[in-house]
């Protein structure tokens, strides 16, 4: 677990320790609104699992990381996004924009969406 920090904000929310608008809980993640929202809906999708990036998941995480975008596209049909288009982001490490240690999905949607993304 490449530089994950136990206390970070999302292991917090799993711990309950802090409180989040959950839309998703099951056995392997959870699934809530981003308190700084970047788009009419932004939702956030962590593993339960201590992942602190995309780049530690190894081989035997295949099937939670299908899961964790399975979810993703599940909300994003939920939440009304499907069939205007939405976006899922996966930022790795301080030069990808990740703020904080603990793998996470953004499913941003609800506006049109630029490219390049910044």
């Amino acid at each position: 677990m490449s530089g994950y920090d136990p206390n970070n904000v999302f292991a917090r929310i799993l711990r309950q320790e802090i409180p989040a608008r959950l839309v998703h809980e099951d056995e392997r993640c959870v699934a809530f609104r981003d308190i700084a929202p970047q788009a009419p809906t932004h939702l956030l999708v962590i593993p339960r699992k201590a992942l602190a990036r995309l780049g530690d998941a190894g081989p035997q995480d295949e099937g939670l990381l299908g899961h964790l975008l399975l979810v993703a596209a599940g909300l994003a049909r939920r939440e009304g996004l499907a069939d205007d288009g939405y976006r899922v982001v996966i930022n790795h490490g301080r030069r990808g924009g990740q703020a904080v240690s603990h793998l996470h999905l953004h499913v941003l949607g609800g506006r049109d969406m630029a490219w390049p993304p910044g």
